[in-house]
Order: structure tokens, then sequence, then C-alpha cells
């Protein structure tokens, strides 16, 4: 097993812009970076709401480990066999039993075992179950297999990703948030050990309104009309980071975003 590890984490993944991002762009990061292992957040790629059985065969072949999710999972329904069926794409871990799907995964690629674990928050957010104890109720069996995890917390609020990155702080390598498609610039090592920043960002268009078409926000604010969001059109990014952490101890040891 190598000492260091390098672990790609990708922002919510907005359309067809953000699939062609990801089509164009995502080989060469893997391969300039020497990326170990690829996890997307892939919740919002049929059309900036949920995700198809075409879209989540295309993250894969484009290679993406793991895909991540959200609350817009639940979108299309096509998607639900898919959840039940596979392991390397996930729900959110805490919603209430029995659901469909996997709320975390260990996978093993090459010589290396990875955790990823899939959380969503409750502030302004469905009234799921509380993350932090439904994470720590299944730690102890992800760590028998490796010490190396990776939690996707998809949140709304930025207090609540805070805090729960410093609940799990020693206990995890990363907790990144997803959901708000934009990405900050608060990324750190925790006293821990724990990789943390609030918000991965967005795979798609950036120069638009989270993504979706300015046009169509702003009559939305100006009418308060419940009108229906539009992916936006052009340039598209990737945008996300890349872990570094210690194989041995599951530690992180550095950690970098960046848009491509």
């Amino acid at each position: 097993m190598k000492n260091c590890v390098r672990i790609l984490m990708i922002g919510d993944v907005s359309g067809s812009a953000g699939m062609g991002a990801l089509f164009l762009g995502l080989s060469s990061l893997v391969r300039d970076e020497k990326i170990d292992f690829v996890i997307v957040n892939g919740e919002n790629a049929a059309g900036g709401f949920g995700i198809s059985v075409q879209d989540y065969q295309a993250l894969k072949k484009l290679g993406a480990d793991v895909i991540t999710s959200g609350n817009h999972i639940w979108q299309k329904e096509e998607i639900f066999e898919i959840l039940d069926k596979n392991e390397d794409i996930l729900r959110p871990l805490n919603y209430p039993d029995p659901c469909t799907g996997h709320g975390y995964t260990v996978r093993k690629k090459n010589n290396l075992t990875i955790g990823v674990i899939n959380a969503q928050g409750r502030i302004m957010m469905p009234p799921i179950d509380d993350p932090v104890k439904r994470i720590d109720k299944i730690l102890r069996d992800i760590k028998k297999e490796t010490p190396l995890v990776f939690v996707d917390f998809h949140a709304e609020d930025t207090l609540e990703k805070e805090t729960v990155a410093f609940a799990l702080d020693g206990k995890v390598t990363a907790v990144v948030g997803t959901h708000t498609h934009v990405q900050t610039a608060d990324e750190k090592i925790l006293p821990g050990g724990t990789a943390y920043i609030t918000d991965l960002g967005l795979t798609g268009v950036t120069d638009a309104v989270i993504g979706s078409d300015p046009e169509k926000s702003i009559e939305r604010q100006l009418t308060q009309l419940p009108l229906k969001s539009e992916v936006a059109e052009g340039e598209a990014h990737i945008q996300g980071v890349i872990i570094e952490a210690d194989a041995q101890s599951g530690k992180a040891v550095s950690i970098k975003r960046f848009t491509k």
C-alpha cells in the first residue's frame, strides 16, 4: 500500500454542462494530479435535478469510483433500483430506515480500501435523522476495513457543516460540504487531522446563479412566482478538492481546492 493517497472529491455536477466539463477534463485532472480515487456528487446531473440511470453509467465511465448525492437523489424514480443494487452510488445515510439504497460504502481499488459516507443536514432541509449519530453508529464497522474515510455532508447551513466536521474530527479523513454550489475558501486540516471545506462548489456553469440561468432566477426574484430553475448554458468548470492522506493513520496531510 502507498504511504500517502490522493483523493479527488468533486462538487455537485449540474446538468449537461457539468457532465460535459467532466468529459473534457476529468481524465487529465486524474492523470496530472496522480489521483488514486475519485468521489463525485452527481445528484443534479439530470438537467439540474436528480440523476438518471444514463447519468450514473456515464459518470462511472468517466472515472467516478463513488457517486454521492443529497436531497435531489429522489427526483428520478428510475434510479431507485440502481441505488438498491449498487454500492458505488449513495444516498444520504441519515434518511430514516427502511429506505432505498446505501448511505455508505467501502470500496477496493488497486491496493487501496476507501470508505465513503454520504450524509445530509437538517437545518433548512428535511427533518431526517441526526447525521453525527448515524455516522458514529457505522464508523466502527468501516474502520475494521480501512482508516481512510471520506464524508460528503450535503447541507445548507454553514454552522451545521462546521459543527458536524468538528464532531467527526479525528474520526474520519475528511468532511466536505456540498449542496450550495458555491465553492468556499476555508479549506483546512482540523486539529484532529480531518480535512474540511464548507462547500466543494459546482461542476457546471459557474458564471450563473448556483448553476442556473440568471434570467430565470431574476424573474423569480422579481415576481415571487414558483418558477422552475433552468440549468445555465455556457462555459463549464470542474470544482472540488484534492486531499492527500496518510494511508496508515487515515489522517489528512493536505487539502487543496481547485477550479478547472
